[in-house]
């Protein structure tokens, strides 16, 4: 889960991450109170979960409350990249000297932990990283002792911070690292991390993405989503605790297990190119319990998405046989009834696979069409959501 600038502010200020000020707000007459109470020159920057809104003129620089209204009435409301400006984060303004960038992030590819850090902070760091690759330190954090003081260090110095910087960053990247720990985050970043006119060291914008597979160990960061910007379906998906994301496709998939889901949503790209350019609706993920609970809550999911016109159910019976697996599609067209009115083809294998064709056979429920192969089934769903 992507935090938005403010609640990462606010995460900063509570492991004493040094912050400036900053108060959220709604409407122009928010942002003017809070102008105010902040006093001198204050920063209306626009909250949404996206860079570049510098750029899109989602920040702006007011050095009074009536500016700042000013200010706030361009920026609410406004088109950044898709996502539409419904919040703005009034900061205290900073006397700036120096810009850097610090981040910690997960490194999937090395199953460690990363910190890139650069001097030449304020500029997209992929930019950075391609145009100037040798003013960015990559330096490898082992996540068994983290960063401490010697690691932070180190990080500095890699980062080429002059010797009169190094004392001042060392107990901020502890810190930022002590939020990536303690959150179960996969990024921190800050950028720019500044050096202010008083020789002060402050966190000036952060961003900071949650791993959602840590939930369990904190309750607390169920507050921090925004349920206004949540897809209505992977919404109604993860209460039902399923594995489902929303693409833009046709044939709405349903599997066990992430690999065959994976597998499937390759074989229906392709049988889509046969009949109109059909695509997969979704990625879901039933695992290993396809009861007729688990059945009825997935197919209650992908026909809710209009634009699904045909489901294809690709199930390998292993832990769960195929005549479960059948039993529970049954039981979930009984279930759902009249809301059930899309095609489903179905191909079942794996254990006790002739029990759950036998099944499905007797059923004979109208929707239902039985494929013996994943490829069978795949062009079958296609060419049925095409022919709708």
């Amino acid at each position: 889960m992507d935090l938005y600038e403010y609640q990462a502010r606010d995460l900063f200020e509570r492991y004493e991450v040094p912050v400036l000020a900053g108060i959220v707000a709604d409407t122009a007459e928010e942002v003017r109170a809070a102008a105010e109470k902040l006093g001198g020159v204050v920063v209306v920057k626009a909250q949404v979960k996206t860079g570049g809104r510098g750029k899109a003129g989602g920040v702006k620089v007011a050095k009074n409350p009536d500016e700042a209204f000013e200010a706030a009435q361009q920026i609410l409301g406004l088109d950044i990249k898709g996502h539409t400006v419904e919040r703005v984060m009034v900061a205290a303004g900073a006397d700036i000297r120096e810009e850097f960038y610090f981040s910690v992030l997960l490194d999937r590819a090395n199953r460690s932990y990363l910190s890139l850090c650069s001097v030449e902070g304020g500029m997209e760091i992929e930019q950075l990283a391609v145009e100037k690759p040798e003013a960015l330190a990559r330096i490898e954090v082992d996540p068994i002792t983290g960063i401490d003081a010697a690691k932070a260090e180190e990080i500095a110095r890699a980062a080429n911070f002059p010797e009169e910087l190094v004392a001042k960053v060392v107990p901020v990247f502890q810190k930022l690292y002590a939020v990536y720990a303690g959150e179960d985050a996969t990024l921190v970043e800050v950028n720019p991390l500044v050096l202010t006119g008083e020789g002060e060291i402050i966190a000036l914008d952060g961003k900071v993405s949650l791993d959602e597979n840590a939930e369990f160990r904190h309750s607390e960061h169920a507050e921090l989503a925004d349920k206004s910007t949540e897809d209505p379906l992977e919404a109604q998906a993860k209460e039902q605790d399923l594995n489902y994301v929303k693409l833009d496709g046709e044939v709405g998939v349903i599997g066990n297990g992430a690999g065959l889901v994976m597998s499937t949503l390759d074989v229906v790209a392709y049988a889509g190119e046969r009949h109109g350019g059909v695509k997969p609706a979704n990625f879901l993920d039933i695992g290993g319990g396809a009861s007729a609970d688990v059945m009825a809550a997935g197919l209650d999911v992908i026909l809710g998405d209009p634009q699904v016109k045909s489901v294809f159910v690709n199930v390998f019976g292993g832990i769960t046989a195929c005549d479960a697996v059948a039993n529970g599609i049954v039981g979930a067209l009984d279930k759902l009834g009249d809301t059930a009115n899309k095609p489903l083809v179905v191909r079942l294998d794996g254990n006790n696979v002739d029990e759950g064709r036998a099944i499905l056979e007797r059923a004979a429920h109208p929707l239902v069409t039985l494929m013996p192969t994943m490829d069978e089934g795949a062009d079958k769903a296609a060419e049925l959501a095409n022919a709708r």
